[in-house]
């Protein structure tokens, strides 16, 4: 298990500076200039915005200055803001992002699973339609498109639910229903599709001999097994929602990380970019590392495996 564990670690960590240097030389291979809408100005001063920000050096020197600011924690300062620096704008709005996420995960796996287990239960009935429906809708509609619909047709009609803004708990009731229906279709799906599956297995007919009770049967054998499938996706979901969706928070006006990211490419900010990218990159490989190790846990059969190698 520890040499599994150190393997999967070195693995997120190539992975990230992979992402990083993938990133960095796209960024500057570009055309175009952090400056350019400045307007102009005077030569000595855009030679001092150069050297302040490093653009004077070689590529490879600031990739490598880059590389020893990001391992110390510093994801530097932005070309446009004079007040904030990358890490306090990470600081602001990851939080608002974070909550916003974690309330659209709780929705997607409270429901996703649900309707997909009662999809698999009822197949081809009432259920099963109800519940495939609601999984087409949630895959098929972009959430800009659904957050759009929620503001026209129900913000507008619904008095308490607020159409934007960021504060209490009624502003985040539409963005977290638009952003946590497409992963909570998603797992309805694969849960559904898990769930007949486990459900013709061997030892699901041997449990039923024995004279359990549906509901036993239900939870204990098939629901742990067919839930596998969700489970492996959760470290990109949780690490999407956590960061949150840019065109929610831009549809909403919530002021979270996507403000910030929204604004860097607008105004080619190298420094915001890098530090946005690299956090949500950061993120990412830190939930599906968790994944791998809960993936483990949940099914013994990749740790026999493991240990058999």
């Amino acid at each position: 298990m520890k040499k599994y564990l150190l393997k999967r670690f070195v693995m997120s960590i190539i992975t990230l500076w992979a992402i990083v240097t993938i990133t960095f030389f796209l960024m500057h291979a570009i055309p175009g200039n952090p400056f350019a809408k400045e307007g102009k100005m005077p030569p000595v001063v855009y030679e001092n915005l150069q050297k302040k920000y490093g653009l004077d050096k070689p590529l490879y020197q600031q990739y490598l200055i880059y590389l020893g600011n990001l391992v110390r924690g510093d994801f530097g300062e932005s070309m446009k803001s004079r007040v904030e620096t990358v890490n306090d704008m990470i600081e602001r709005g990851f939080p608002v992002s974070a909550r916003l996420g974690a309330q659209a995960l709780v929705f997607a796996l409270i429901f996703g699973p649900a309707l997909g287990a009662m999809a698999a239960l009822y197949q081809n009935k009432m259920p099963d339609y109800i519940s495939m429906i609601v999984a087409i809708i949630g895959i098929s509609v972009p959430s800009f498109v659904m957050g759009t619909f929620l503001i026209q047709f129900v913000a507008k009609n619904v008095s308490f639910l607020p159409i934007g803004g960021w504060g209490e708990f009624k502003h985040t009731i539409l963005p977290s229903f638009a952003l946590g229906l497409m992963p909570l279709a998603t797992m309805a799906r694969l849960m559904r599709s898990s769930m007949l599956e486990v459900l013709n297995q061997d030892y699901i007919k041997t449990a039923k001999s024995k004279g359990l009770t549906k509901f036993a049967v239900i939870m204990k054998h098939a629901v742990r097994n067919a839930i596998l499938p969700v489970v492996s996706v959760l470290g990109i979901t949780i690490s999407n929602l956590l960061v949150g969706s840019f065109v929610i928070e831009k549809i909403f006006g919530i002021p979270g990380l996507g403000m910030f990211f929204v604004k860097s490419i607008g105004n080619r900010d190298y420094t915001l970019i890098m530090g946005t990218t690299v956090f949500y990159a950061l993120i990412l490989v830190l939930m599906l590392l968790l994944v791998d190790i809960t993936y483990m846990l949940v099914d013994p059969r990749i740790r026999l495996t493991e240990e058999g190698h």
